[in-house]
């Protein structure tokens, strides 16, 4: 029975990590996997070195052939693609969703003040 108590903190440890750290990253992982597999011709992206740009080809998920500018194509792998680029203009025509904790007046929120 000793035994078990000296491993409990240990135990809780790892649940702490695993539910601060471990779990968000496989999400964020698994979101980006769907992303990546969801890319198409015409998607506007933003690389992970920061090129935006048109996709123009895919080929076989090894490579996308992406439009820079004006006569202008690189080659890249798909895995440098950092996330789907939403212009600011886009932003404004999509219908604002209210977002579940904005509708909701916790206690400290209450006593603090709303966020601007």
């Amino acid at each position: 029975m000793e035994s078990i108590g000296a491993f409990l903190p240990l135990i809780l440890i790892f649940g702490v990590f695993y539910l601060l750290l471990i779990r968000p990253q496989q999400k964020k992982v698994k979101q980006h996997r769907e992303m990546l597999n969801n890319l198409r011709r015409g998607d506007k992206i933003i690389t992970s070195g920061g090129i935006i740009g048109t996709i123009n080809k895919v080929a076989d998920n090894r490579e996308l052939q992406l439009q820079v500018s004006e006569n202008v194509e690189i080659k890249i792998a798909p895995g440098m693609v950092a996330d789907l680029y939403v212009s600011a203009e886009q932003e404004k025509k999509q219908p604002i969703k209210e977002n579940k904790d904005e509708k909701k007046d916790g206690v400290l929120s209450s006593l603090l003040g709303k966020k601007k």
